[in-house]
């Protein structure tokens, strides 16, 4: 049986990074996305939508927006329970907050708890897919996953590896983290929607040793996404310096053990130097903006000029970042901009948390758009979901002014209804 979800809809067709923002998109303001078999089968003006599917069942959300689902490209799920933990700068914030917690997850209840309650808070705020870093403890990984698997929830996850400047009890070494995440990417690695991802947590964590051992397994499994951090502090690129003296700079040390690649992620990217922005933009690299989570920890300010030479995504970097919501990240994205001198379009911010993000982890095909044979996840925005937002987009002249409200000044109130492969995940 097909579905119609009828309201505004907003499909992209081309990146606004490349082509003037406001027309990269199509906007049907009485518009519906047909689902069938829990893919999209099409997206149009709701007349035209009738005629091609007379026999369609119809939802209807009135004027709400409908847009495929968020994408958040970098993600912390064990950081949950401390998310806005207060005051600290990043390796002080690691040792005082991530740590400690991040040592509770050797216990597999309590993962399968912060996993179940960690997807629920992204689906009550739109997002559909993720990509998160988990702990040392493979417990941390079965358990995402299966959270994942329960909500049928397309996830990229993996083992975080540390074998130094760490607690004892959050250390593996340069075998354990090659074989763990062997097995595990063996058991998880496109079972269903999930995608195992090859995860050294940063060069400070991880020997040369181990660092060769993960770049010779991603060799061996380039089918695989590649996530880490970069450059994310200027204090953290001084000690990277100090820790691999023989490196040209903070990419080389990945670089030099494997570890640079087209499926790449890498998280933060503030402080690059002109060849590191270079080498990622010939390997085709992608690079991810985490808005909140810089400015809450005082990371610095990113360039998103770099949307002109590489993949760039969009990221909640719970819990380094102060929020779930990717409006709310949309949001900091834009005074970030700002305070770069870029006034970014609503168009470029959508784009960035639902096509951007899905192309940054190799995945366009399958989420982030409204293409038909897509999964249909997709998020449905009320653009008056508080007195402060309907004042605002009542007096706008295009969607783009009625949705930049909600982008502003939206949580989790503006999400109306949330789909996951077609599935209504939101009580009504």
């Amino acid at each position: 049986m097909t579905t119609l979800i009828r309201g505004q809809v907003l499909a992209f067709h081309a990146d606004p990074f490349a082509v003037p923002a406001p027309d990269a998109a199509r906007h049907d303001a009485a518009g519906a996305v047909a689902v069938a078999h829990g893919r999209i089968a099409g997206h149009g003006p709701i007349d035209a939508m009738r005629a091609r599917f007379p026999q369609a069942v119809e939802i209807d959300h009135g004027d709400a927006l409908i847009l495929p689902g968020f994408v958040d490209a970098h993600a912390h799920y064990p950081q949950t329970a401390m998310i806005a933990s207060w005051g600290k700068r990043l390796i002080d914030w690691l040792n005082d907050y991530t740590f400690p917690e991040e040592a509770r997850f050797a216990d597999p209840g309590y993962a399968a708890t912060i996993a179940a309650r960690y997807l629920d808070l992204l689906l009550a705020n739109g997002t559909t897919s993720v990509a998160s870093f988990c702990t040392i403890h493979p417990g941390s990984v079965d358990a995402f996953f299966e959270a994942a698997a329960s909500r049928d929830m397309a996830v990229w996850a993996g083992k975080t590896c540390m074998d130094r400047n760490a607690p004892d009890n959050l250390r593996d070494d340069a075998q354990s983290a090659h074989d763990d995440s062997a097995q595990l990417l063996a058991r998880w690695h496109g079972q269903g929607r999930a995608e195992y991802v090859i995860t050294p947590r940063f060069s400070p964590t991880s020997t040369p040793e181990q660092l060769e051992a993960l770049g010779a397994l991603w060799a061996a499994n380039p089918s695989c996404l590649m996530q880490t951090h970069l450059s994310e502090q200027t204090d953290e690129v001084a000690w990277v310096k100090t820790l691999f003296p023989e490196a040209r700079d903070y990419l080389d040390t990945y670089e030099s053990h494997g570890l640079l690649g087209e499926r790449g992620l890498y998280g933060h990217a503030i402080h690059l130097e002109p060849r590191e922005i270079d080498r990622l933009g010939e390997v085709g690299a992608a690079v991810v903006h985490c808005p909140t989570s810089n400015s809450f920890i005082g990371s610095g300010l990113f360039d998103m000029g770099l949307a002109a030479r590489m993949r760039v995504g969009l990221a909640t970097d719970t819990g380094g970042g102060s929020s779930f919501s990717m409006l709310r990240t949309m949001a900091a994205a834009y005074e970030i901009g700002q305070l770069r001198g870029l006034a970014l379009h609503p168009a470029q911010l959508l784009w960035l948390a639902t096509e951007g993000s899905a192309r940054a982890l190799h995945a366009a095909d399958r989420i982030g758009t409204l293409s038909e044979g897509s999964a249909a996840d997709l998020v449905v925005l009320d653009l008056g979901a508080t007195p402060a937002i309907a004042q605002r987009s009542a007096r706008a002249a295009d969607i783009w002014e009625a949705v930049f409200p909600t982008i502003m000044m939206g949580d989790d109130r503006a999400v109306a209804q949330v789909y996951v492969a077609g599935r209504a995940v939101r009580p009504e």
